[in-house]
């Protein structure tokens, strides 16, 4: 686990990352049941983390953006810092191999998990900021997030500061005179890791679904699943003007 734990942290940039806490930061709850030597989990730093990954982004935003007005950067960072991304970023670090979670979290996809994703690397962060101080930590941050909010500005150019769910409505209006409508269809996982499902519905063509930790962040996955591939209307609809 020392060499796994030590091979993580080069390949996060920060070979010097205390590896008690790099441990720590991959700790999950569920694994208490099993492991009574473990005292720790990754609640606190995830705690600790999510401040930091929030400040780290606002920053750049700032700096990099200053035509950007505070509602449009207040949006982009909500894309940027959302679980689903965090938990994107997470998977393409298969931080999933290195969680140390119970055999029964495990079993049920606990390693793919969206929110214990995010946990994780906000715990990550979190650990950084405590070990390295700032720099270091915002340093990581931009490696891991700035891809991410070019991957937002760039799909989302013409109408930037609204989010998924504004941009559907608009669309739908315009094209079909229908406003979408959003139910909750599953509530997925543990009561310390809840997951819900949420179906968009514009009348009776498009029918998507998004996951997301709360209900209001799978209605925006739904919705942005939707603009991604409802594009025969918004095709219509640029015809149409």
């Amino acid at each position: 686990m020392s060499e796994d734990i030590a091979r993580l942290a080069c390949a996060l940039a920060v070979p010097r990352l205390d590896r008690d806490l790099l441990l720590v930061a991959l700790t999950h709850r569920s694994i208490l049941n099993e492991d009574p030597t473990v005292t720790a989990t990754n609640e606190r730093l995830e705690f600790l983390g999510d401040a930091v990954i929030e400040l780290a982004v606002s920053d750049h935003l700032y700096r990099t953006y200053p035509e950007r007005a505070e509602g449009q950067m207040t949006t982009l960072r909500a894309a940027v810092v959302r679980a689903a991304a965090l938990a994107g970023v997470a998977h393409s670090l298969h931080l999933g191999d290195y969680l140390r979670i119970s055999k029964g979290e495990a079993a049920a996809g606990g390693r793919s998990r969206p929110s214990l994703l995010a946990a994780a690397l906000e715990a990550i962060v979190g650990a950084v900021y405590l070990d390295l101080g700032w720099d270091t930590a915002r340093s990581l941050v931009d490696r891991l997030l700035v891809p991410e909010l070019r991957r937002v500005l760039a799909s989302d150019t013409e109408t930037p500061g609204k989010d998924s769910k504004s941009r559907l409505q608009e669309l739908a209006q315009a094209a079909r005179g229908l406003l979408p409508t959003y139910q909750v269809v599953n509530a997925l996982g543990p009561d310390h890791a809840k997951e819900f499902e949420v179906e968009v519905r514009i009348g009776a063509e498009v029918s998507m679904r998004g996951i997301g930790p709360s209900k209001q962040r799978a209605e925006q996955a739904a919705a942005r699943h939707t603009l991604e591939k409802w594009q025969p209307l918004a095709d219509q609809t640029h015809r149409d003007e």
